[in-house]
């Protein structure tokens, strides 16, 4: 995810390098999994957040105070981290348990709820992540969601099998 300042965060979870099926097949160069700060002006690189399984959904809060990241492994929650003078991450903690399945791929709206992906479709958390309802969808895995279409409240939801769109009283926060 890029922030307004240009930075650029990242998971690094190994799913392209755990079989030929969604990559090449390789070990792992680093000692775990991370998540990364990117500045591009200088190409520095620095690890931001090393407590985690399998790092992999990312999405900051509108304001950009709270980064939110899904563990994909274990114990398969989606954390949130406060963000400090733009560049650190302190206060670590559990926002949200999916379930069924696991949080992978997420988005926030202007208001600052998360539209989590979850193995029955999308899941929405309000910013005091009370779980405000779902999106249900007749497949058993979902990996991704985002805001798109020229107001930016069409929730698309990337599914194993199947892309579904639906129109929503929402607006995406991300910026292109």
């Amino acid at each position: 995810v890029v922030n307004s300042d240009g930075t650029i965060w990242l998971p690094d979870p190994p799913y392209g390098i755990l079989s030929d099926r969604e990559g090449h097949k390789a070990d792992s160069e680093l000692a775990g999994c991370f998540v990364f700060r990117l500045e591009p002006d200088t190409g520095a690189l620095e690890v931001v957040v090393d407590s985690m399984d399998r790092p992999n959904g990312i999405a900051f809060s509108p304001d950009e105070s709270i980064l939110y990241v899904a563990d994909t492994g274990e114990p398969g929650n989606v954390m949130a981290f406060d963000v400090e003078d733009g560049r650190r991450l302190t206060n670590g903690r559990e926002f949200a348990v999916v379930s069924p399945g696991k949080s992978d791929g997420f988005r926030c709206d202007t208001d600052g709820n998360i539209f989590t992906s979850a193995a029955d479709g999308i899941h929405v958390y309000s910013p005091d992540a009370e779980l405000l309802g779902k999106i249900l969808v007749p497949e058993d895995r979902n990996a991704n969601c985002c805001f798109g279409g020229p107001d930016k409240n069409r929730l698309y939801i990337c599914a194993d099998k199947s892309l579904y769109s639906i129109v929503l009283n929402a607006r995406g926060a991300q910026t292109p």
